[in-house]
């Protein structure tokens, strides 16, 4: 599914063979200033990274992929501009953190949009994909994990619809802190 929202951006699933760009927005969202406090992947441990990880990532996200999907905003000329990713997560499994699945649940990860397109309701079509794409599926609810101390993120995904759901990941390495879970049921 793509959805226009004015002459210049559409929001859709990515193709397998956009590896290359997929990989350049991923690089240029771990340059952003909070990238400490967004993503648990450095940009060194990513720009490491050989052509195979970034096509094999793009193909597991790509259109028509059952586990996860990768949602991006194109802008003019065709330059990805935003990007999220939705996982499955089945119940009966452990999710990143260690913890227990006990749902069929979407998980939102690599939230990402280009400086000099936000605040013009990108961000918010992204996410109306990915749900739509996550309730298609007939996944129970969607979740995100967010740090303590990106509020920006945080008052975000209040506005667009998700709430804290009181579950906490403590965290080691370069943030330390606590990462909050988040949650949307589906209604």
């Amino acid at each position: 599914m793509s959805i226009s929202t004015d002459e210049r951006y559409v929001v859709r699933s990515i193709r397998a063979d956009e590896w290359p760009a997929v990989k350049e927005l991923r690089l240029r969202a771990l340059r952003d200033p909070v990238a400490h406090l967004a993503f648990l992947e450095t940009y060194e441990e990513a720009a490491a990274r050989p052509d195979s990880f970034w096509q094999e990532r793009a193909a597991r996200g790509a259109a028509g992929a059952v586990a996860a999907q990768q949602i991006v905003a194109e802008g003019p000329g065709g330059e990805l501009v935003g990007t999220l990713t939705v996982l499955v997560e089945e119940p009966g499994t452990t999710d990143w953190a260690g913890f227990p699945v006990e749902r069929r649940q979407g998980h939102v990860v690599g939230v990402y949009m280009r400086p000099e397109h936000r605040g013009c309701g990108l961000t918010e079509l992204l996410f109306d994909e990915a749900l739509e794409w996550a309730w298609r599926r007939g996944l129970e609810r969607v979740r995100l994990i967010v740090h303590e101390d990106n509020g920006r993120a945080q008052a975000f995904y209040r506005k667009v619809g998700f709430e804290p759901s009181g579950v906490t990941v403590p965290l080691d390495g370069q943030t330390g802190g606590c990462e909050r879970e988040f949650v949307l049921e589906r209604g």
